[in-house]
């Protein structure tokens, strides 16, 4: 049975994939017999064109996500080039990480707090300009798109930068940063000509899923990004949304289309990846040391912080607003707090939350026990999967949601299953699945094998040795794995809202909901809540091996993430 066990897995992986592009490309040519689509038609996509400011669209979508994306990479890439092996390095390590865990729509509330015209950042200034009212400055929603991009940058910042985590002991970068240092490279030159071509192929696909979801992004585009005309894939939202369903069709031409969009801003990535490659190489050799880069070191460590601490001030300006009285501009705090809100809402809280759990408890569960699974198999066979099989494990993540999340939704009725919690639990599989395997595959792994092995000689079965030995040296590491993927779940907006059918109002949903309305107190109560889902998960993955483990201080040591 265990041999299959990968098998079922990539089935949930890709399965739901393909159904839903299948059900999406369809209807972009007029095939859909439940809404009166029986023959191939080009009439959706002539609906598409038409639409006015699709052009402008299309541009923030592809311009945008790929701003976001490289100046992420290159934030990261200069950071750990300047401060590896540092304890600037290591602190910052440790505060990236929890940071990980806060789901983009929270982060984008905070920052949105931040840099609002009658944010705390304008507040403060105006204590030392004089301000009586907020400038007149269209700074959320701006027709560029510029807090868009500054709120994706830092939430994915603290994702690349952990993937680029796991690549550097792959190659050696102590020794080889000391042999740079003795030839009188500077630190972030010895680097990027040395150690960045040695560890970039290992963190390109997660490169690219950054990419495919800062091009395709949602419920961070209906924060902050503009909206007369909004990115491509908020406005097919819209037109799936729409109470007349012949919009479908041209729903599902915009969801093609923004696929299409997606793969031209990978080709334009990987086109530049050559062209810096090509140039890297002379520079690579031709023997320039740049030893005098304080400056640039400096700056580096400069954009990280500020990356981390944007989204924790984001935090902070979100529990405030959560209890805050009134709150007049341009006072820095409000003249009185209050629970009068969250008292009011405390019901309405509770049924969030339960759903949330309901729909994120059984994804986690199902994915962990299908890694364990993969993995063990692994051990058992002596088979590893090929680079090319983690392209499958990347391909939910690479591919837009909008472009294949309508299409699972006709899948599911067609087969009976819409707008049911199975179906949504499935859905959100498909996300989860991926992180709990990327978080929980190097730790079982690194799991010294001869601890297996001394079991089996003593007369163990293979199942004895994987309940009773791998399982519980790995317990922090599966305690982890569980909170990211309950992170994950917990973070979902779009796969929830389409494939519940909106039935399904967790606590992601709702706040999103409350982006569109101007009650502050409201979205920083749900945005608080969206994050202390997450937090909590990866408290109780501290806590409870520290529990269980107490007089067991080598049960911790070699199974972390």
């Amino acid at each position: 049975m265990l041999r299959f066990v990968p098998i079922i897995t990539l089935f949930f992986m890709v399965g739901p994939v393909s159904a839903g592009l299948i059900g999406t490309i369809l209807p972009s040519f007029g095939i859909l017999p439940a809404l009166g689509g029986d023959g191939a038609s080009l009439e959706p996509w002539r609906a598409l064109l038409t639409q006015p400011g699709l052009d402008h669209s299309i541009r923030l979508s592809l311009i945008n996500g790929l701003a976001a994306t490289l100046i992420s990479v290159v934030i990261v890439m200069l950071f750990c080039a300047a401060w590896q092996g540092t304890r600037v390095f290591r602190v910052l390590q440790r505060l990236l990480s929890p940071i990980l865990s806060v789901p983009h729509a929270t982060a984008a509330f905070g920052l949105a707090f931040l840099i609002a015209p009658s944010g705390w950042i304008a507040r403060l200034v105006a204590q030392v300009a004089g301000w009586d009212r907020p400038p007149d400055l269209a700074i959320i929603h701006d027709p560029l798109g510029f807090a868009m991009i500054v709120g994706l940058v830092i939430k994915e910042i603290p994702f690349l930068f952990l993937m680029t985590l796991a690549a550097l002991p792959q190659a050696d970068t102590d020794r080889t940063a000391q042999v740079t240092a003795s030839l009188g490279y500077g630190r972030i030159t010895g680097w990027f000509k040395v150690t960045l071509p040695r560890i970039y192929p290992q963190i390109r696909l997660p490169v690219l899923a950054v990419l495919a979801y800062s091009t395709s992004v949602v419920d961070v585009a209906i924060i902050l990004a503009p909206t007369t005309p909004a990115p491509l894939a908020v406005r097919i939202l819209g037109w799936l949304s729409d109470p007349d369903l012949s919009y479908r069709f041209m729903a599902s031409s915009g969801a093609v289309l923004q696929l299409g969009i997606v793969l031209v801003a990978m080709g334009v990535w990987i086109g530049g990846e050559k062209i810096v490659g090509a140039l890297g190489r002379n520079w690579a050799v031709d023997g320039r040391r740049l030893a005098h880069d304080g400056w640039l070191r400096h700056g580096a460590a400069i954009l990280a912080i500020v990356a981390a601490g944007a989204v924790i001030l984001g935090l902070v300006v979100l529990l405030v607003w959560s209890i805050a009285g009134f709150w007049a501009f341009p006072d820095v705090l409000p003249r009185n707090f209050s629970l009068r809100l969250w008292a009011r809402e405390f019901d309405a809280l509770g049924d969030s939350l339960a759903v949330t759990l309901m729909i994120g408890v059984p994804s986690v569960l199902v994915a962990i026990a299908l890694v364990l699974g993969c993995l063990e198999n692994e051990v058992r066979t002596g088979f590893r999967p090929r680079r090319r099989v983690m392209w499958l494990i990347y391909l939910p993540l690479l591919v837009p949601q909008i472009s294949f999340m309508f299409g699972l939704q006709v899948f599911f009725t067609l087969v009976g299953l819409d707008r049911t919690l199975f179906s949504v639990v499935l859905a959100h599989l498909v996300f989860v699945l991926p992180y709990v395997f990327l978080s929980l595959s190097d730790p079982f792994r690194a799991l010294d094998p001869r601890y297996g092995q001394t079991a089996l000689c003593l007369g163990a079965s293979p199942n004895r040795v994987f309940w009773q030995i791998r399982l519980p040296l790995l317990t922090r590491a599966v305690l982890t794995a569980m909170a990211v993927g309950l992170a994950v779940t917990v973070g979902q907006y779009l796969p929830t809202l389409l494939i519940g059918a909106g039935r399904f109002a967790t606590v992601t949903t709702e706040a999103v909901a409350l982006a569109t309305g101007g009650d502050r107190r409201m979205i920083g109560i749900y945005g608080l809540l969206q994050m202390m889902l997450p937090f909590a998960g990866f408290a109780l993955a501290l806590l409870i091996p520290a529990i269980l483990f107490a007089r067991r201080r080598g049960m911790g040591g070699n199974n972390r993430i």
